[in-house]
């Protein structure tokens, strides 16, 4: 009896202990497609860039440039016309992965103002890495819509 007891005392235990291992995760991300052609080379992920030139950011997810008038943050599609003449594909872009990056604006500003006219960054557009090809706006790009698409006939 008392082995039966002590089997059951066992099996009970084991069923409110969790494996470890079950509880590891592994997350990654990914959103090259969503990067713009003038953004720069080298990153599977991006959150932000920071564009010392202007002191502007770029926020890949909503393709939104986020940038100072006055004491407020605007959220635009574009840059303003103050900005006109800048050359996204030539300007220097920093990379920026936390969340709501403006918000650390003074920082970045005074840490990245050295890249400030430096124009030696290699783009998306300009790039041969074949992970790359997925951007619309990249001269190898292939769309891979409805005409693409290979149809089996049976």
């Amino acid at each position: 009896m008392k082995k039966i007891i002590i089997c059951v005392a066992v099996f009970v235990a084991a069923s409110f202990v969790k494996d470890a291992g079950a509880q590891v995760r592994f997350n990654v991300n990914v959103n090259i497609g969503s990067q713009p052609v003038w953004g720069p080379t080298g990153y599977d992920y991006v959150d932000y860039y920071y564009l010392p030139d202007i002191e502007a950011y770029y926020y890949v997810p909503t393709r939104q440039f986020i940038y100072l008038s006055g004491n407020r943050w605007i959220y635009s599609y574009s840059l303003p016309p103050r900005y006109r003449n800048y050359d996204l594909y030539s300007g220097y872009k920093v990379v920026v992965n936390r969340p709501r990056a403006y918000r650390y604006f003074n920082d970045d500003r005074s840490r990245y103002r050295r890249y400030r006219g430096n124009h030696s960054q290699m783009i998306i557009r300009n790039s041969d890495d074949s992970r790359y090809f997925q951007i619309k706006g990249h001269p190898k790009y292939k769309d891979k819509g409805a005409r693409g698409k290979r149809r089996d006939r049976y």
